[in-house]
């Protein structure tokens, strides 16, 4: 078996790199609502509907979470049974809360969003209650209890963002994993995924100038989330170090050497967290303001969370108690 067959499959492997793509779609979903809410309330002037960063998380948001649940639902052993866990809650089970935060963090979503984009749902649709009886007074209700909704949606986002890192922390045979700093480390990660991702398809996508005030502000925001999730990290492995026993044998069999050391020092912190910060501290301002920079600065950062939440999870599960 080759290093990198070694590195994917072993014995103690229980989840494998789908979870990976499902928390990452996660956590950009909830760092996206986070960032629009703040926008909307702080930042944005004017109809919030017509802003590059409100349409970027319009879809990005609803998607990262529909389609990381339809990963897991494929991924289930027996799939068309995923009803089940979509009606019967066990409160003990940290995976059943996962599914009502879900739940409900999509409805308040939906609702903010048909609360923001109101008129055009209604232009598009034409007589909303001729088609769908009562249509027009739920989005009319969505519209009037706006501020209400969104304060909800933030809360829950950031709840969304650190439940993933609980789900994992849960796994009390992994030290690496069972780690009380995993969640706020999921919780930056978040952040800084959902401000990359609202960016580029912001700008790219729905042509957001660059010298908006939402983009200068997430271009103000992202350098200290990256340099506080590097803290986070520090905390994160150098806890599990002086903790000794496993724990410390977790931590080196991880960054000491080997595959998932080089992926993390050279993918995570190297290509996903240092290269744009250099970039963005070294560039002259007429660089910065290319589309193609930003494109190429932002991808760089989502490769980078991604390939933090894949070395969480197998390197996570490499050493056992």
């Amino acid at each position: 078996m080759s290093t990198i067959e070694q590195a994917f499959y072993f014995d103690s492997l229980v989840w494998d790199w789908i979870i990976a793509v499902y928390l990452f779609l996660a956590g950009m979903s909830a760092g996206a609502a986070m960032i629009s809410v703040y926008l909307k309330r702080n930042v944005i002037e004017g109809d919030a509907s017509k802003n590059g960063i409100i349409r970027a998380t319009a879809i990005l948001a609803p998607m990262g979470i529909i389609v990381g649940l339809l990963i897991l639902v494929f991924h289930l052993t027996k799939p068309l049974e995923f009803w089940k866990i979509m009606i019967y809650y066990n409160p003990t089970s940290v995976m059943s809360m996962g599914v009502i935060l879900f739940q409900i963090y999509m409805a308040v979503l939906f609702a903010w969003l048909a609360g923001i984009f109101i008129e055009d749902i209604q232009r598009v649709m034409g007589s909303l209650n001729k088609k769908i009886p009562g249509a027009s007074a739920i989005l009319n209700a969505c519209k009037r209890f706006e501020n209400g909704l969104e304060v909800t949606l933030a809360i829950l986002a950031v709840i969304l963002a650190a439940y993933t890192g609980f789900l994992l922390s849960a796994l009390k045979t992994y030290p690496l994993l069972n780690n009380p700093v995993l969640p706020i480390l999921f919780l930056f990660s978040s952040l800084s995924s959902g401000a990359a991702a609202c960016l580029l398809v912001g700008v790219v996508g729905f042509k957001e100038p660059m010298s908006s005030p939402s983009v200068s502000w997430i271009h103000r925001f992202e350098r200290p989330v990256v340099l506080f999730e590097l803290f986070v990290l520090f905390a994160f492995f150098s806890g599990l170090y002086f903790g000794g026993g496993q724990k410390e044998v977790a931590v080196l069999a991880a960054i000491g050497g080997g595959f998932w050391s080089n992926w993390f020092w050279f993918g995570v912190i190297g290509l996903g967290m240092i290269v744009p910060l250099t970039l963005n501290a070294v560039s002259p301002a007429e660089v910065k303001h290319r589309t193609s920079f930003l494109a190429m600065v932002t991808t760089l950062s989502l490769i980078g969370v991604l390939m933090l939440r894949t070395f969480i999870l197998y390197a996570g599960q490499m050493t056992t108690v």
